[in-house]
């Protein structure tokens, strides 16, 4: 009778250890999906934001030599991302692609304007900024008009800036979960072994000493289940770059390995803290107060 009660906690030990790992890769994995989410949504805005154009017109006696020389200053500047000169032709031709008609032959001449594209890094790309630039380029003799959406702009940036903090809540909120969570899968382990641990007591072994291998187990708890969330973000990222083409480009390596020894940190933290806390409850439980 004794063996069978001693290979049924046995198997009950192994079953909450189970499935403390198992939480703890779960939760883990969840918490890296959104992690990467939130990177790619950050790259994905800065990609859209250094999509975006200023138009420099440039006027129609603009000498060939100064429009050469601002273009230079241009590239070099710390706030271009990068720039071209479109020559009238060059427009016409775009603005016929886009219209799907030929309204040079319709009007008999061109009515666009030499100009040159300019576009801004993701940082530089705000309402005043663009404002301030603008006043810069309309004194030069040579400069016509510059052109840019301010409306679409300001709309945007409240667009990304409300997505990034309703992600950062979310991230909050996601991680309160996933740690009461872990919390109450680690305190149903201990419980189980409620008992033992009193025994260890009442034979005079110390509280250091008691809560050493219980510690020692939850890091080696928390590796598992952090390798284990990390191969399955591994083989979720994969499966996803093949039937979404392009999102390998917003993948950066260096985001990515702060996501993954993010995870790995969290999972070692998460399951020793837990172990910790729920140990100290059972350590100071009366004799009494084990069956309740």
């Amino acid at each position: 009778m004794t063996k069978r009660e001693d290979r049924f906690t046995k198997r009950r030990l192994r079953s909450s250890y189970f499935s403390v790992v198992i939480s703890i890769s779960l939760v883990l994995f969840v918490l890296g999906l959104f992690g990467v989410l939130i990177m790619n949504t950050q790259e994905i805005s800065r990609s859209v934001k250094e999509d975006f154009s200023l138009t420099i017109l440039l006027s129609e006696d603009a000498s060939k030599a100064e429009v050469n020389q601002f273009f230079t200053t241009l590239q070099v500047a710390p706030y271009t991302k990068s720039a071209r000169i479109i020559s009238k032709d060059d427009a016409a031709e775009e603005l016929m692609q886009i219209l799907d008609e030929d309204f040079v032959d319709f009007l008999g001449y061109n009515p666009l304007r030499d100009g040159i594209e300019l576009k801004l890094k993701a940082e530089e790309l705000e309402v005043e900024r663009l404002a301030a630039l603008s006043k810069e380029f309309e004194v030069l003799d040579f400069v016509s008009e510059v052109v840019y959406d301010r409306l679409l702009i300001e709309k945007m940036n409240e667009n990304l800036k409300m997505l990034g903090y309703a992600l950062l809540a979310g991230a909050v909120l996601l991680s309160l979960i996933a740690i009461a969570l872990i919390n109450s899968s680690i305190r149903l382990a201990i419980y189980s072994k409620r008992f033992l641990i009193k025994t260890m007591q009442l034979v005079g072994a110390t509280r250091n000493f008691i809560r050493k291998p219980f510690l020692m187990m939850s890091l080696v708890h928390g590796a598992i289940g952090a390798l284990i969330a990390l191969g399955l973000l591994a083989l979720c990222l994969y499966y996803l770059q093949i039937y979404i083409p392009g999102l390998s480009e917003f993948q950066a390596p260096l985001g990515l390995s702060l996501i993954a020894i993010a995870i790995f940190g969290a999972g070692l933290l998460i399951s020793f803290t837990c172990t910790f806390f729920a140990l100290r409850k059972y350590l100071k439980l009366k004799t009494d107060q084990l069956y309740f």
